[in-house]
C-alpha cells in the first residue's frame, strides 16, 4: 500500500488564494444587493471548499481551481450588483456566455459551470437558497463520474478497526459508534456529527435526521449500530454527570466537542476516519465518510433495494442522483462475469476461415 503520512493524518488545508476575492470596482460594491445571512459570497466560497476537502476528499488541485472558478463567477456578478444569493438562471446563463466570449476552452467552461452547480447544490442542502440556478443549464460538460465506493469485506475491514482507533477506551467507544451508525444509515457526515443526544435515546431502531435544509427523515439502524449506540450513550452519560457535577452544561450532542458548534466537526472525523484506515489495512486516501455513504447505497442496491427506497434513505431531492449508483453495480456486475464467467476469455465466435466448422 502506498504510503501518505500527510493525508492519512489531518485533511488538505485550503489554500487561501482558493477564496481570496478578485479585485472589485469601486462603484460595484455599493449596488451589491442584500442576500439572507449567511449571503456573503466568500463565505459561501470557503465553507463550499472546507465541505469540499472533508466529505469528498477533493484533491487540492481540484479545490484551487473551484475557488478559481468561483472567485471569478463572484467577481463578474458583483461588478453587476448581483451576489451568489441573487443571481437568476439567466444570471448564470450570461456569465457563462462571457466566458465563451473571451475564447476560453470548452474544459475550463464545463469546469466553471460545474462549479457553480455544485456550489448552488452546496447552498440548496445548507438552506441558504430555495432554487439552484445552474442546475438545468446545458453546458459543454464532461461525463459524469462515478462515485467510488468499498467492498463489503473493506467495509467490515473498517468495522472490527474502528473500536481499536483511539487514544482512549472512552475514544474507542464513539468511534465504534461513529462507524457503525454511518453505514447503517448512509447519512452525510454534516449529519452524523451533529445528530442530538435525543434521538439516541431509548434504543431506537429507527433515527430521526435533521437534514441539509431542514429536511427531515426516517432511517432505520441495524443490530450492530444499535449496541454500539447504547454502549457510547452510557460513556456519554456518565461523563455528562461527571460534568454536570463540575457545574459544566451538559452536551446537546451525541458527538460532542469544544467546536464552535458543540459537535464534532466534519473536518475531525475526516481524519478520524483516515486514522482508522490504517488500522484496518485500507488506503487512507481511498476512503472518506462520502465514500461510506457511496457504499451504504451500492450494497443496497446490490441486496435488491428499490432506488426510490435507496433516495428516501439518503436524503436525494431528485431519484437521478441516486440513479448514478445503478452504474456502479453495473460496472461491478460487469467486472465479476468478465473475472468469473468460464468462457469470458473465449475468442469471439465468426466464420471459420479455415472452414473447419
Amino acid at each position: 500500500m502506498p504510503s501518505h503520512p500527510v493525508r492519512a493524518t489531518r485533511p488538505k488545508a485550503i489554500s487561501p488564494e482558493a477564496i481570496q476575492p478578485e479585485a472589485m470596482s469601486p462603484d460595484a460594491a455599493p449596488n451589491m444587493a442584500e442576500g439572507p445571512a449567511p449571503a456573503d459570497d466568500l463565505r459561501w466560497i470557503a465553507t463550499f471548499l472546507e465541505a469540499q476537502a472533508a466529505e469528498q476528499d477533493s484533491a487540492r488541485n481540484t479545490l484551487l481551481a473551484y475557488g478559481r472558478d468561483l472567485r471569478d463567477a463572484q467577481g463578474w456578478l458583483a461588478h453587476r450588483g448581483l451576489r451568489f444569493a441573487t443571481a437568476s438562471r439567466t444570471d448564470v446563463e450570461s456569465y457563462l456566455m462571457s466566458c465563451d466570449a473571451q475564447g476560453l476552452a470548452r474544459a475550463t467552461r464545463a469546469r466553471r459551470l460545474s462549479a457553480l452547480r455544485q456550489l448552488y447544490r452546496f447552498a440548496y442542502d445548507e438552506g441558504w437558497r430555495r432554487d439552484n440556478p445552474a442546475i438545468e443549464i446545458t453546458g459543454p460538460g464532461k461525463s459524469k463520474r462515478l462515485p467510488g465506493t468499498l467492498s463489503a469485506q473493506e467495509v467490515t475491514a473498517l468495522m472490527e478497526a474502528a473500536p481499536r482507533t483511539g487514544r482512549s477506551p472512552v475514544d474507542r467507544l464513539r468511534n465504534a459508534c461513529l462507524m457503525e451508525v454511518l453505514y447503517a444509515t448512509g447519512m452525510r457526515v454534516s449529519e452524523l456529527v451533529s445528530l442530538p443526544v435525543a434521538a439516541a435515546r431509548g434504543d431506537p431502531a429507527m433515527l430521526l435526521v435533521r437534514g441539509k435544509g431542514g429536511k427531515e427523515r426516517m432511517v432505520p439502524l441495524s443490530a450492530p449500530a444499535r449496541v454500539a449506540m447504547t454502549a457510547w450513550l452510557a460513556e456519554w452519560d456518565a461523563a455528562a454527570e461527571a460534568g454536570r457535577a463540575k457545574g459544566k452544561p451538559v452536551p446537546r450532542h451525541l458527538f460532542p466537542s469544544r467546536s464552535a458548534d458543540g459537535h464534532m466537526t466534519r473536518i475531525r472525523f475526516y481524519t478520524l476516519i483516515k486514522e482508522i484506515c490504517v488500522i484496518a489495512g485500507l488506503d487512507p486516501v481511498r476512503v472518506t465518510p462520502h465514500v461510506l455513504r457511496h457504499a451504504f447505497a451500492t450494497h443496497l442496491l446490490a441486496g435488491g433495494a428499490d432506488l426510490r427506497v435507496i433516495q428516501t434513505l439518503m436524503g436525494h431531492a431528485d431519484v437521478s442522483s441516486t440513479e448514478i449508483y445503478t452504474h456502479v453495480l453495473e460496472d461491478r456486475l460487469r467486472a465479476l462475469v468478465m473475472d468469473h464467467h468460464p468462457l469470458a476469455d473465449t475468442p469471439p465466435r465468426g466464420d471459420d476461415p479455415a472452414g473447419t466448422a
